[in-house]
């Protein structure tokens, strides 16, 4: 389920993980119990292919970025050998109704909806969860690579606050940006000074996430490190 946190300055931002009481002293099980895949590369209903991102729904279901295979799929509690494509599956390329490399996953209670991390065609798209939908919509990029605002550089990662605020982990631009729910642009909210190793540069970050006060993380993948920007 989601979990909603009150911030500082009337900010609230949306935690995608089941909320669950683990106490300081909890251990686990040693040996894990594959929920998906395990079956070899492939395109087959048992298998992935390279998986990247997920997200976990309150039934339990897993929804995977099946990064190779180019589609997004759903995972039912206690069945790893019966998979459903829930997105993509078309092909590699650029139309509507196909993803290229997805990276990153999450669930937009509100509308119903993913929002796809569409890493090869350098976009953000919205895919409605509803059955029977066969394409997705466009809410970030799609315009070629390069740094204007308009655009994504081979993005990883995304974080959806309550708002509908997206953020972006705009990879080979080296920055995060964000885009407020029907804007035709993003806006740039650290990084974009170059590759770089300084405080404020990155080279290539791959996720992002926010902690109760707002203050943001990033993963900072070529610089070995996570990087913290406090909120002002």
């Amino acid at each position: 389920m989601f979990l909603t946190l009150p911030f500082v300055r009337d900010i609230s931002f949306v935690f995608c993980f089941l909320v669950v009481n683990i106490p300081a002293n909890a251990t686990w099980i040693q040996n894990g119990m594959t929920v998906a895949g395990s079956n070899g590369k492939g395109i087959g209903t048992n298998q992935v292919n390279e998986p990247y991102g997920l997200f976990l729904d309150d039934q339990q279901t897993v929804v995977i970025a099946d990064q190779m295979n180019h589609r997004i799929t759903q995972w039912k509690n206690d069945n790893k050998n019966n998979e459903q494509v829930i997105a993509g599956d078309n092909g590699d390329r650029s139309a509507l109704n196909q993803l290229n490399q997805p990276t990153d996953v999450l669930i937009d209670k509100e509308t119903d909806s993913l929002i796809i991390c569409d890493h090869g065609n350098r976009r953000v798209v919205q895919w409605s969860c509803r059955s029977g939908a066969k394409e997705g919509i466009v809410v970030a990029g799609d315009q070629g690579t390069g740094t204007a605002l308009t655009q994504l550089s081979y993005p990883y990662g995304l974080f959806n606050d309550t708002l509908y605020t997206l953020y972006v982990a705009d990879s080979w631009n080296h920055r995060v940006i964000r885009w407020i729910q029907g804007v035709k642009q993003g806006t740039v909210i650290v990084g974009g000074n170059g590759a770089g190793a300084g405080a404020n540069q990155f080279s290539v970050p791959v996720a992002l996430s926010f902690d109760r006060h707002g203050n943001l993380y990033v993963v900072d993948h070529d610089n070995n490190r996570i990087q913290r920007f406090s909120i002002e």
